[in-house]
């Protein structure tokens, strides 16, 4: 009898333990054909890099970005996505601005945050109309953030992707970012979370019980 409730029992366990790594396959699957769908194609890569440029080119003229109305929001365009947009002038950083959390639809967020690359970041001259012949862009359409299981620098170090996670830190009311495409000047994750507490004004060798990591991934390309 005794023999029967121990057999019982690894197979009950064993009966878990399957359905577990079944229920983890199903959401890593889910999760593959998640981000494979919110990709973008080329066709709409090239129209989210017009909307950017006609944004700052109104800016220029009229000093406020392209106002779309919800009529020329359709499909994707619609839909609340967060980006980033980084301006350069014959190659050279010239602004970058962008939105961690989806507040506005991809398009409206794309129109504004490269108005504010442009004209608001204030590290750099706002672009006059002889800087759009010299004007390209690097836009980056993020996924939604995820927050990293970690009590400690070393396994925050060891959870990030190297080239693939953008990260964010937060601590009492302060936030840093970095996105993934930094990691080609700084490819260290040690080094790579020292430049993001940086950003969010704390010192390099702090560490709290209330800091937070948030990652994300991101939808990035070219245009000018």
């Amino acid at each position: 009898m005794a023999v029967e409730t121990v057999d019982r029992t690894r197979q009950d366990q064993q009966s878990q333990d399957q359905q577990s790594q079944d229920q983890q396959s199903q959401d890593q699957q889910s999760q593959d054909q998640q981000s494979q769908q919110e990709r973008l194609t080329e066709a709409q890569r090239a129209e989210l890099v017009e909307l950017a440029v006609a944004s700052i080119t109104r800016g220029v003229h009229y000093d406020e970005p392209l106002h779309l109305r919800d009529a020329e929001l359709e499909g994707y365009l619609a839909e609340p996505r967060a980006t980033f947009v980084t301006v350069y002038l014959d190659g050279e950083l010239a602004g970058c601005i962008g939105s961690l959390e989806a507040r506005r639809p991809l398009g409206r967020d794309i129109a504004h945050n490269a108005y504010m690359a442009a004209f608001r970041d204030p590290r750099f001259d706002p672009l006059s109309a002889d800087d759009l012949e010299r004007l390209s862009l690097h836009i980056s359409v993020l996924s939604p953030l995820r927050e990293l299981d970690v009590t400690s620098e070393a396994d925050l170090v060891a959870a990030l992707e190297p080239g693939v996670h953008g990260l964010v830190l937060t601590c009492h009311g302060q936030r840093g970012t970095l996105l993934p495409s930094v990691w080609d000047q700084c490819p260290d994750p040690a080094l790579f979370v020292r430049h993001v507490k940086r950003k969010a004004g704390l010192p390099q060798d702090y560490w709290s019980d209330e800091m937070r990591a948030l990652v994300y991934e991101v939808d990035e390309f070219d245009g000018s």
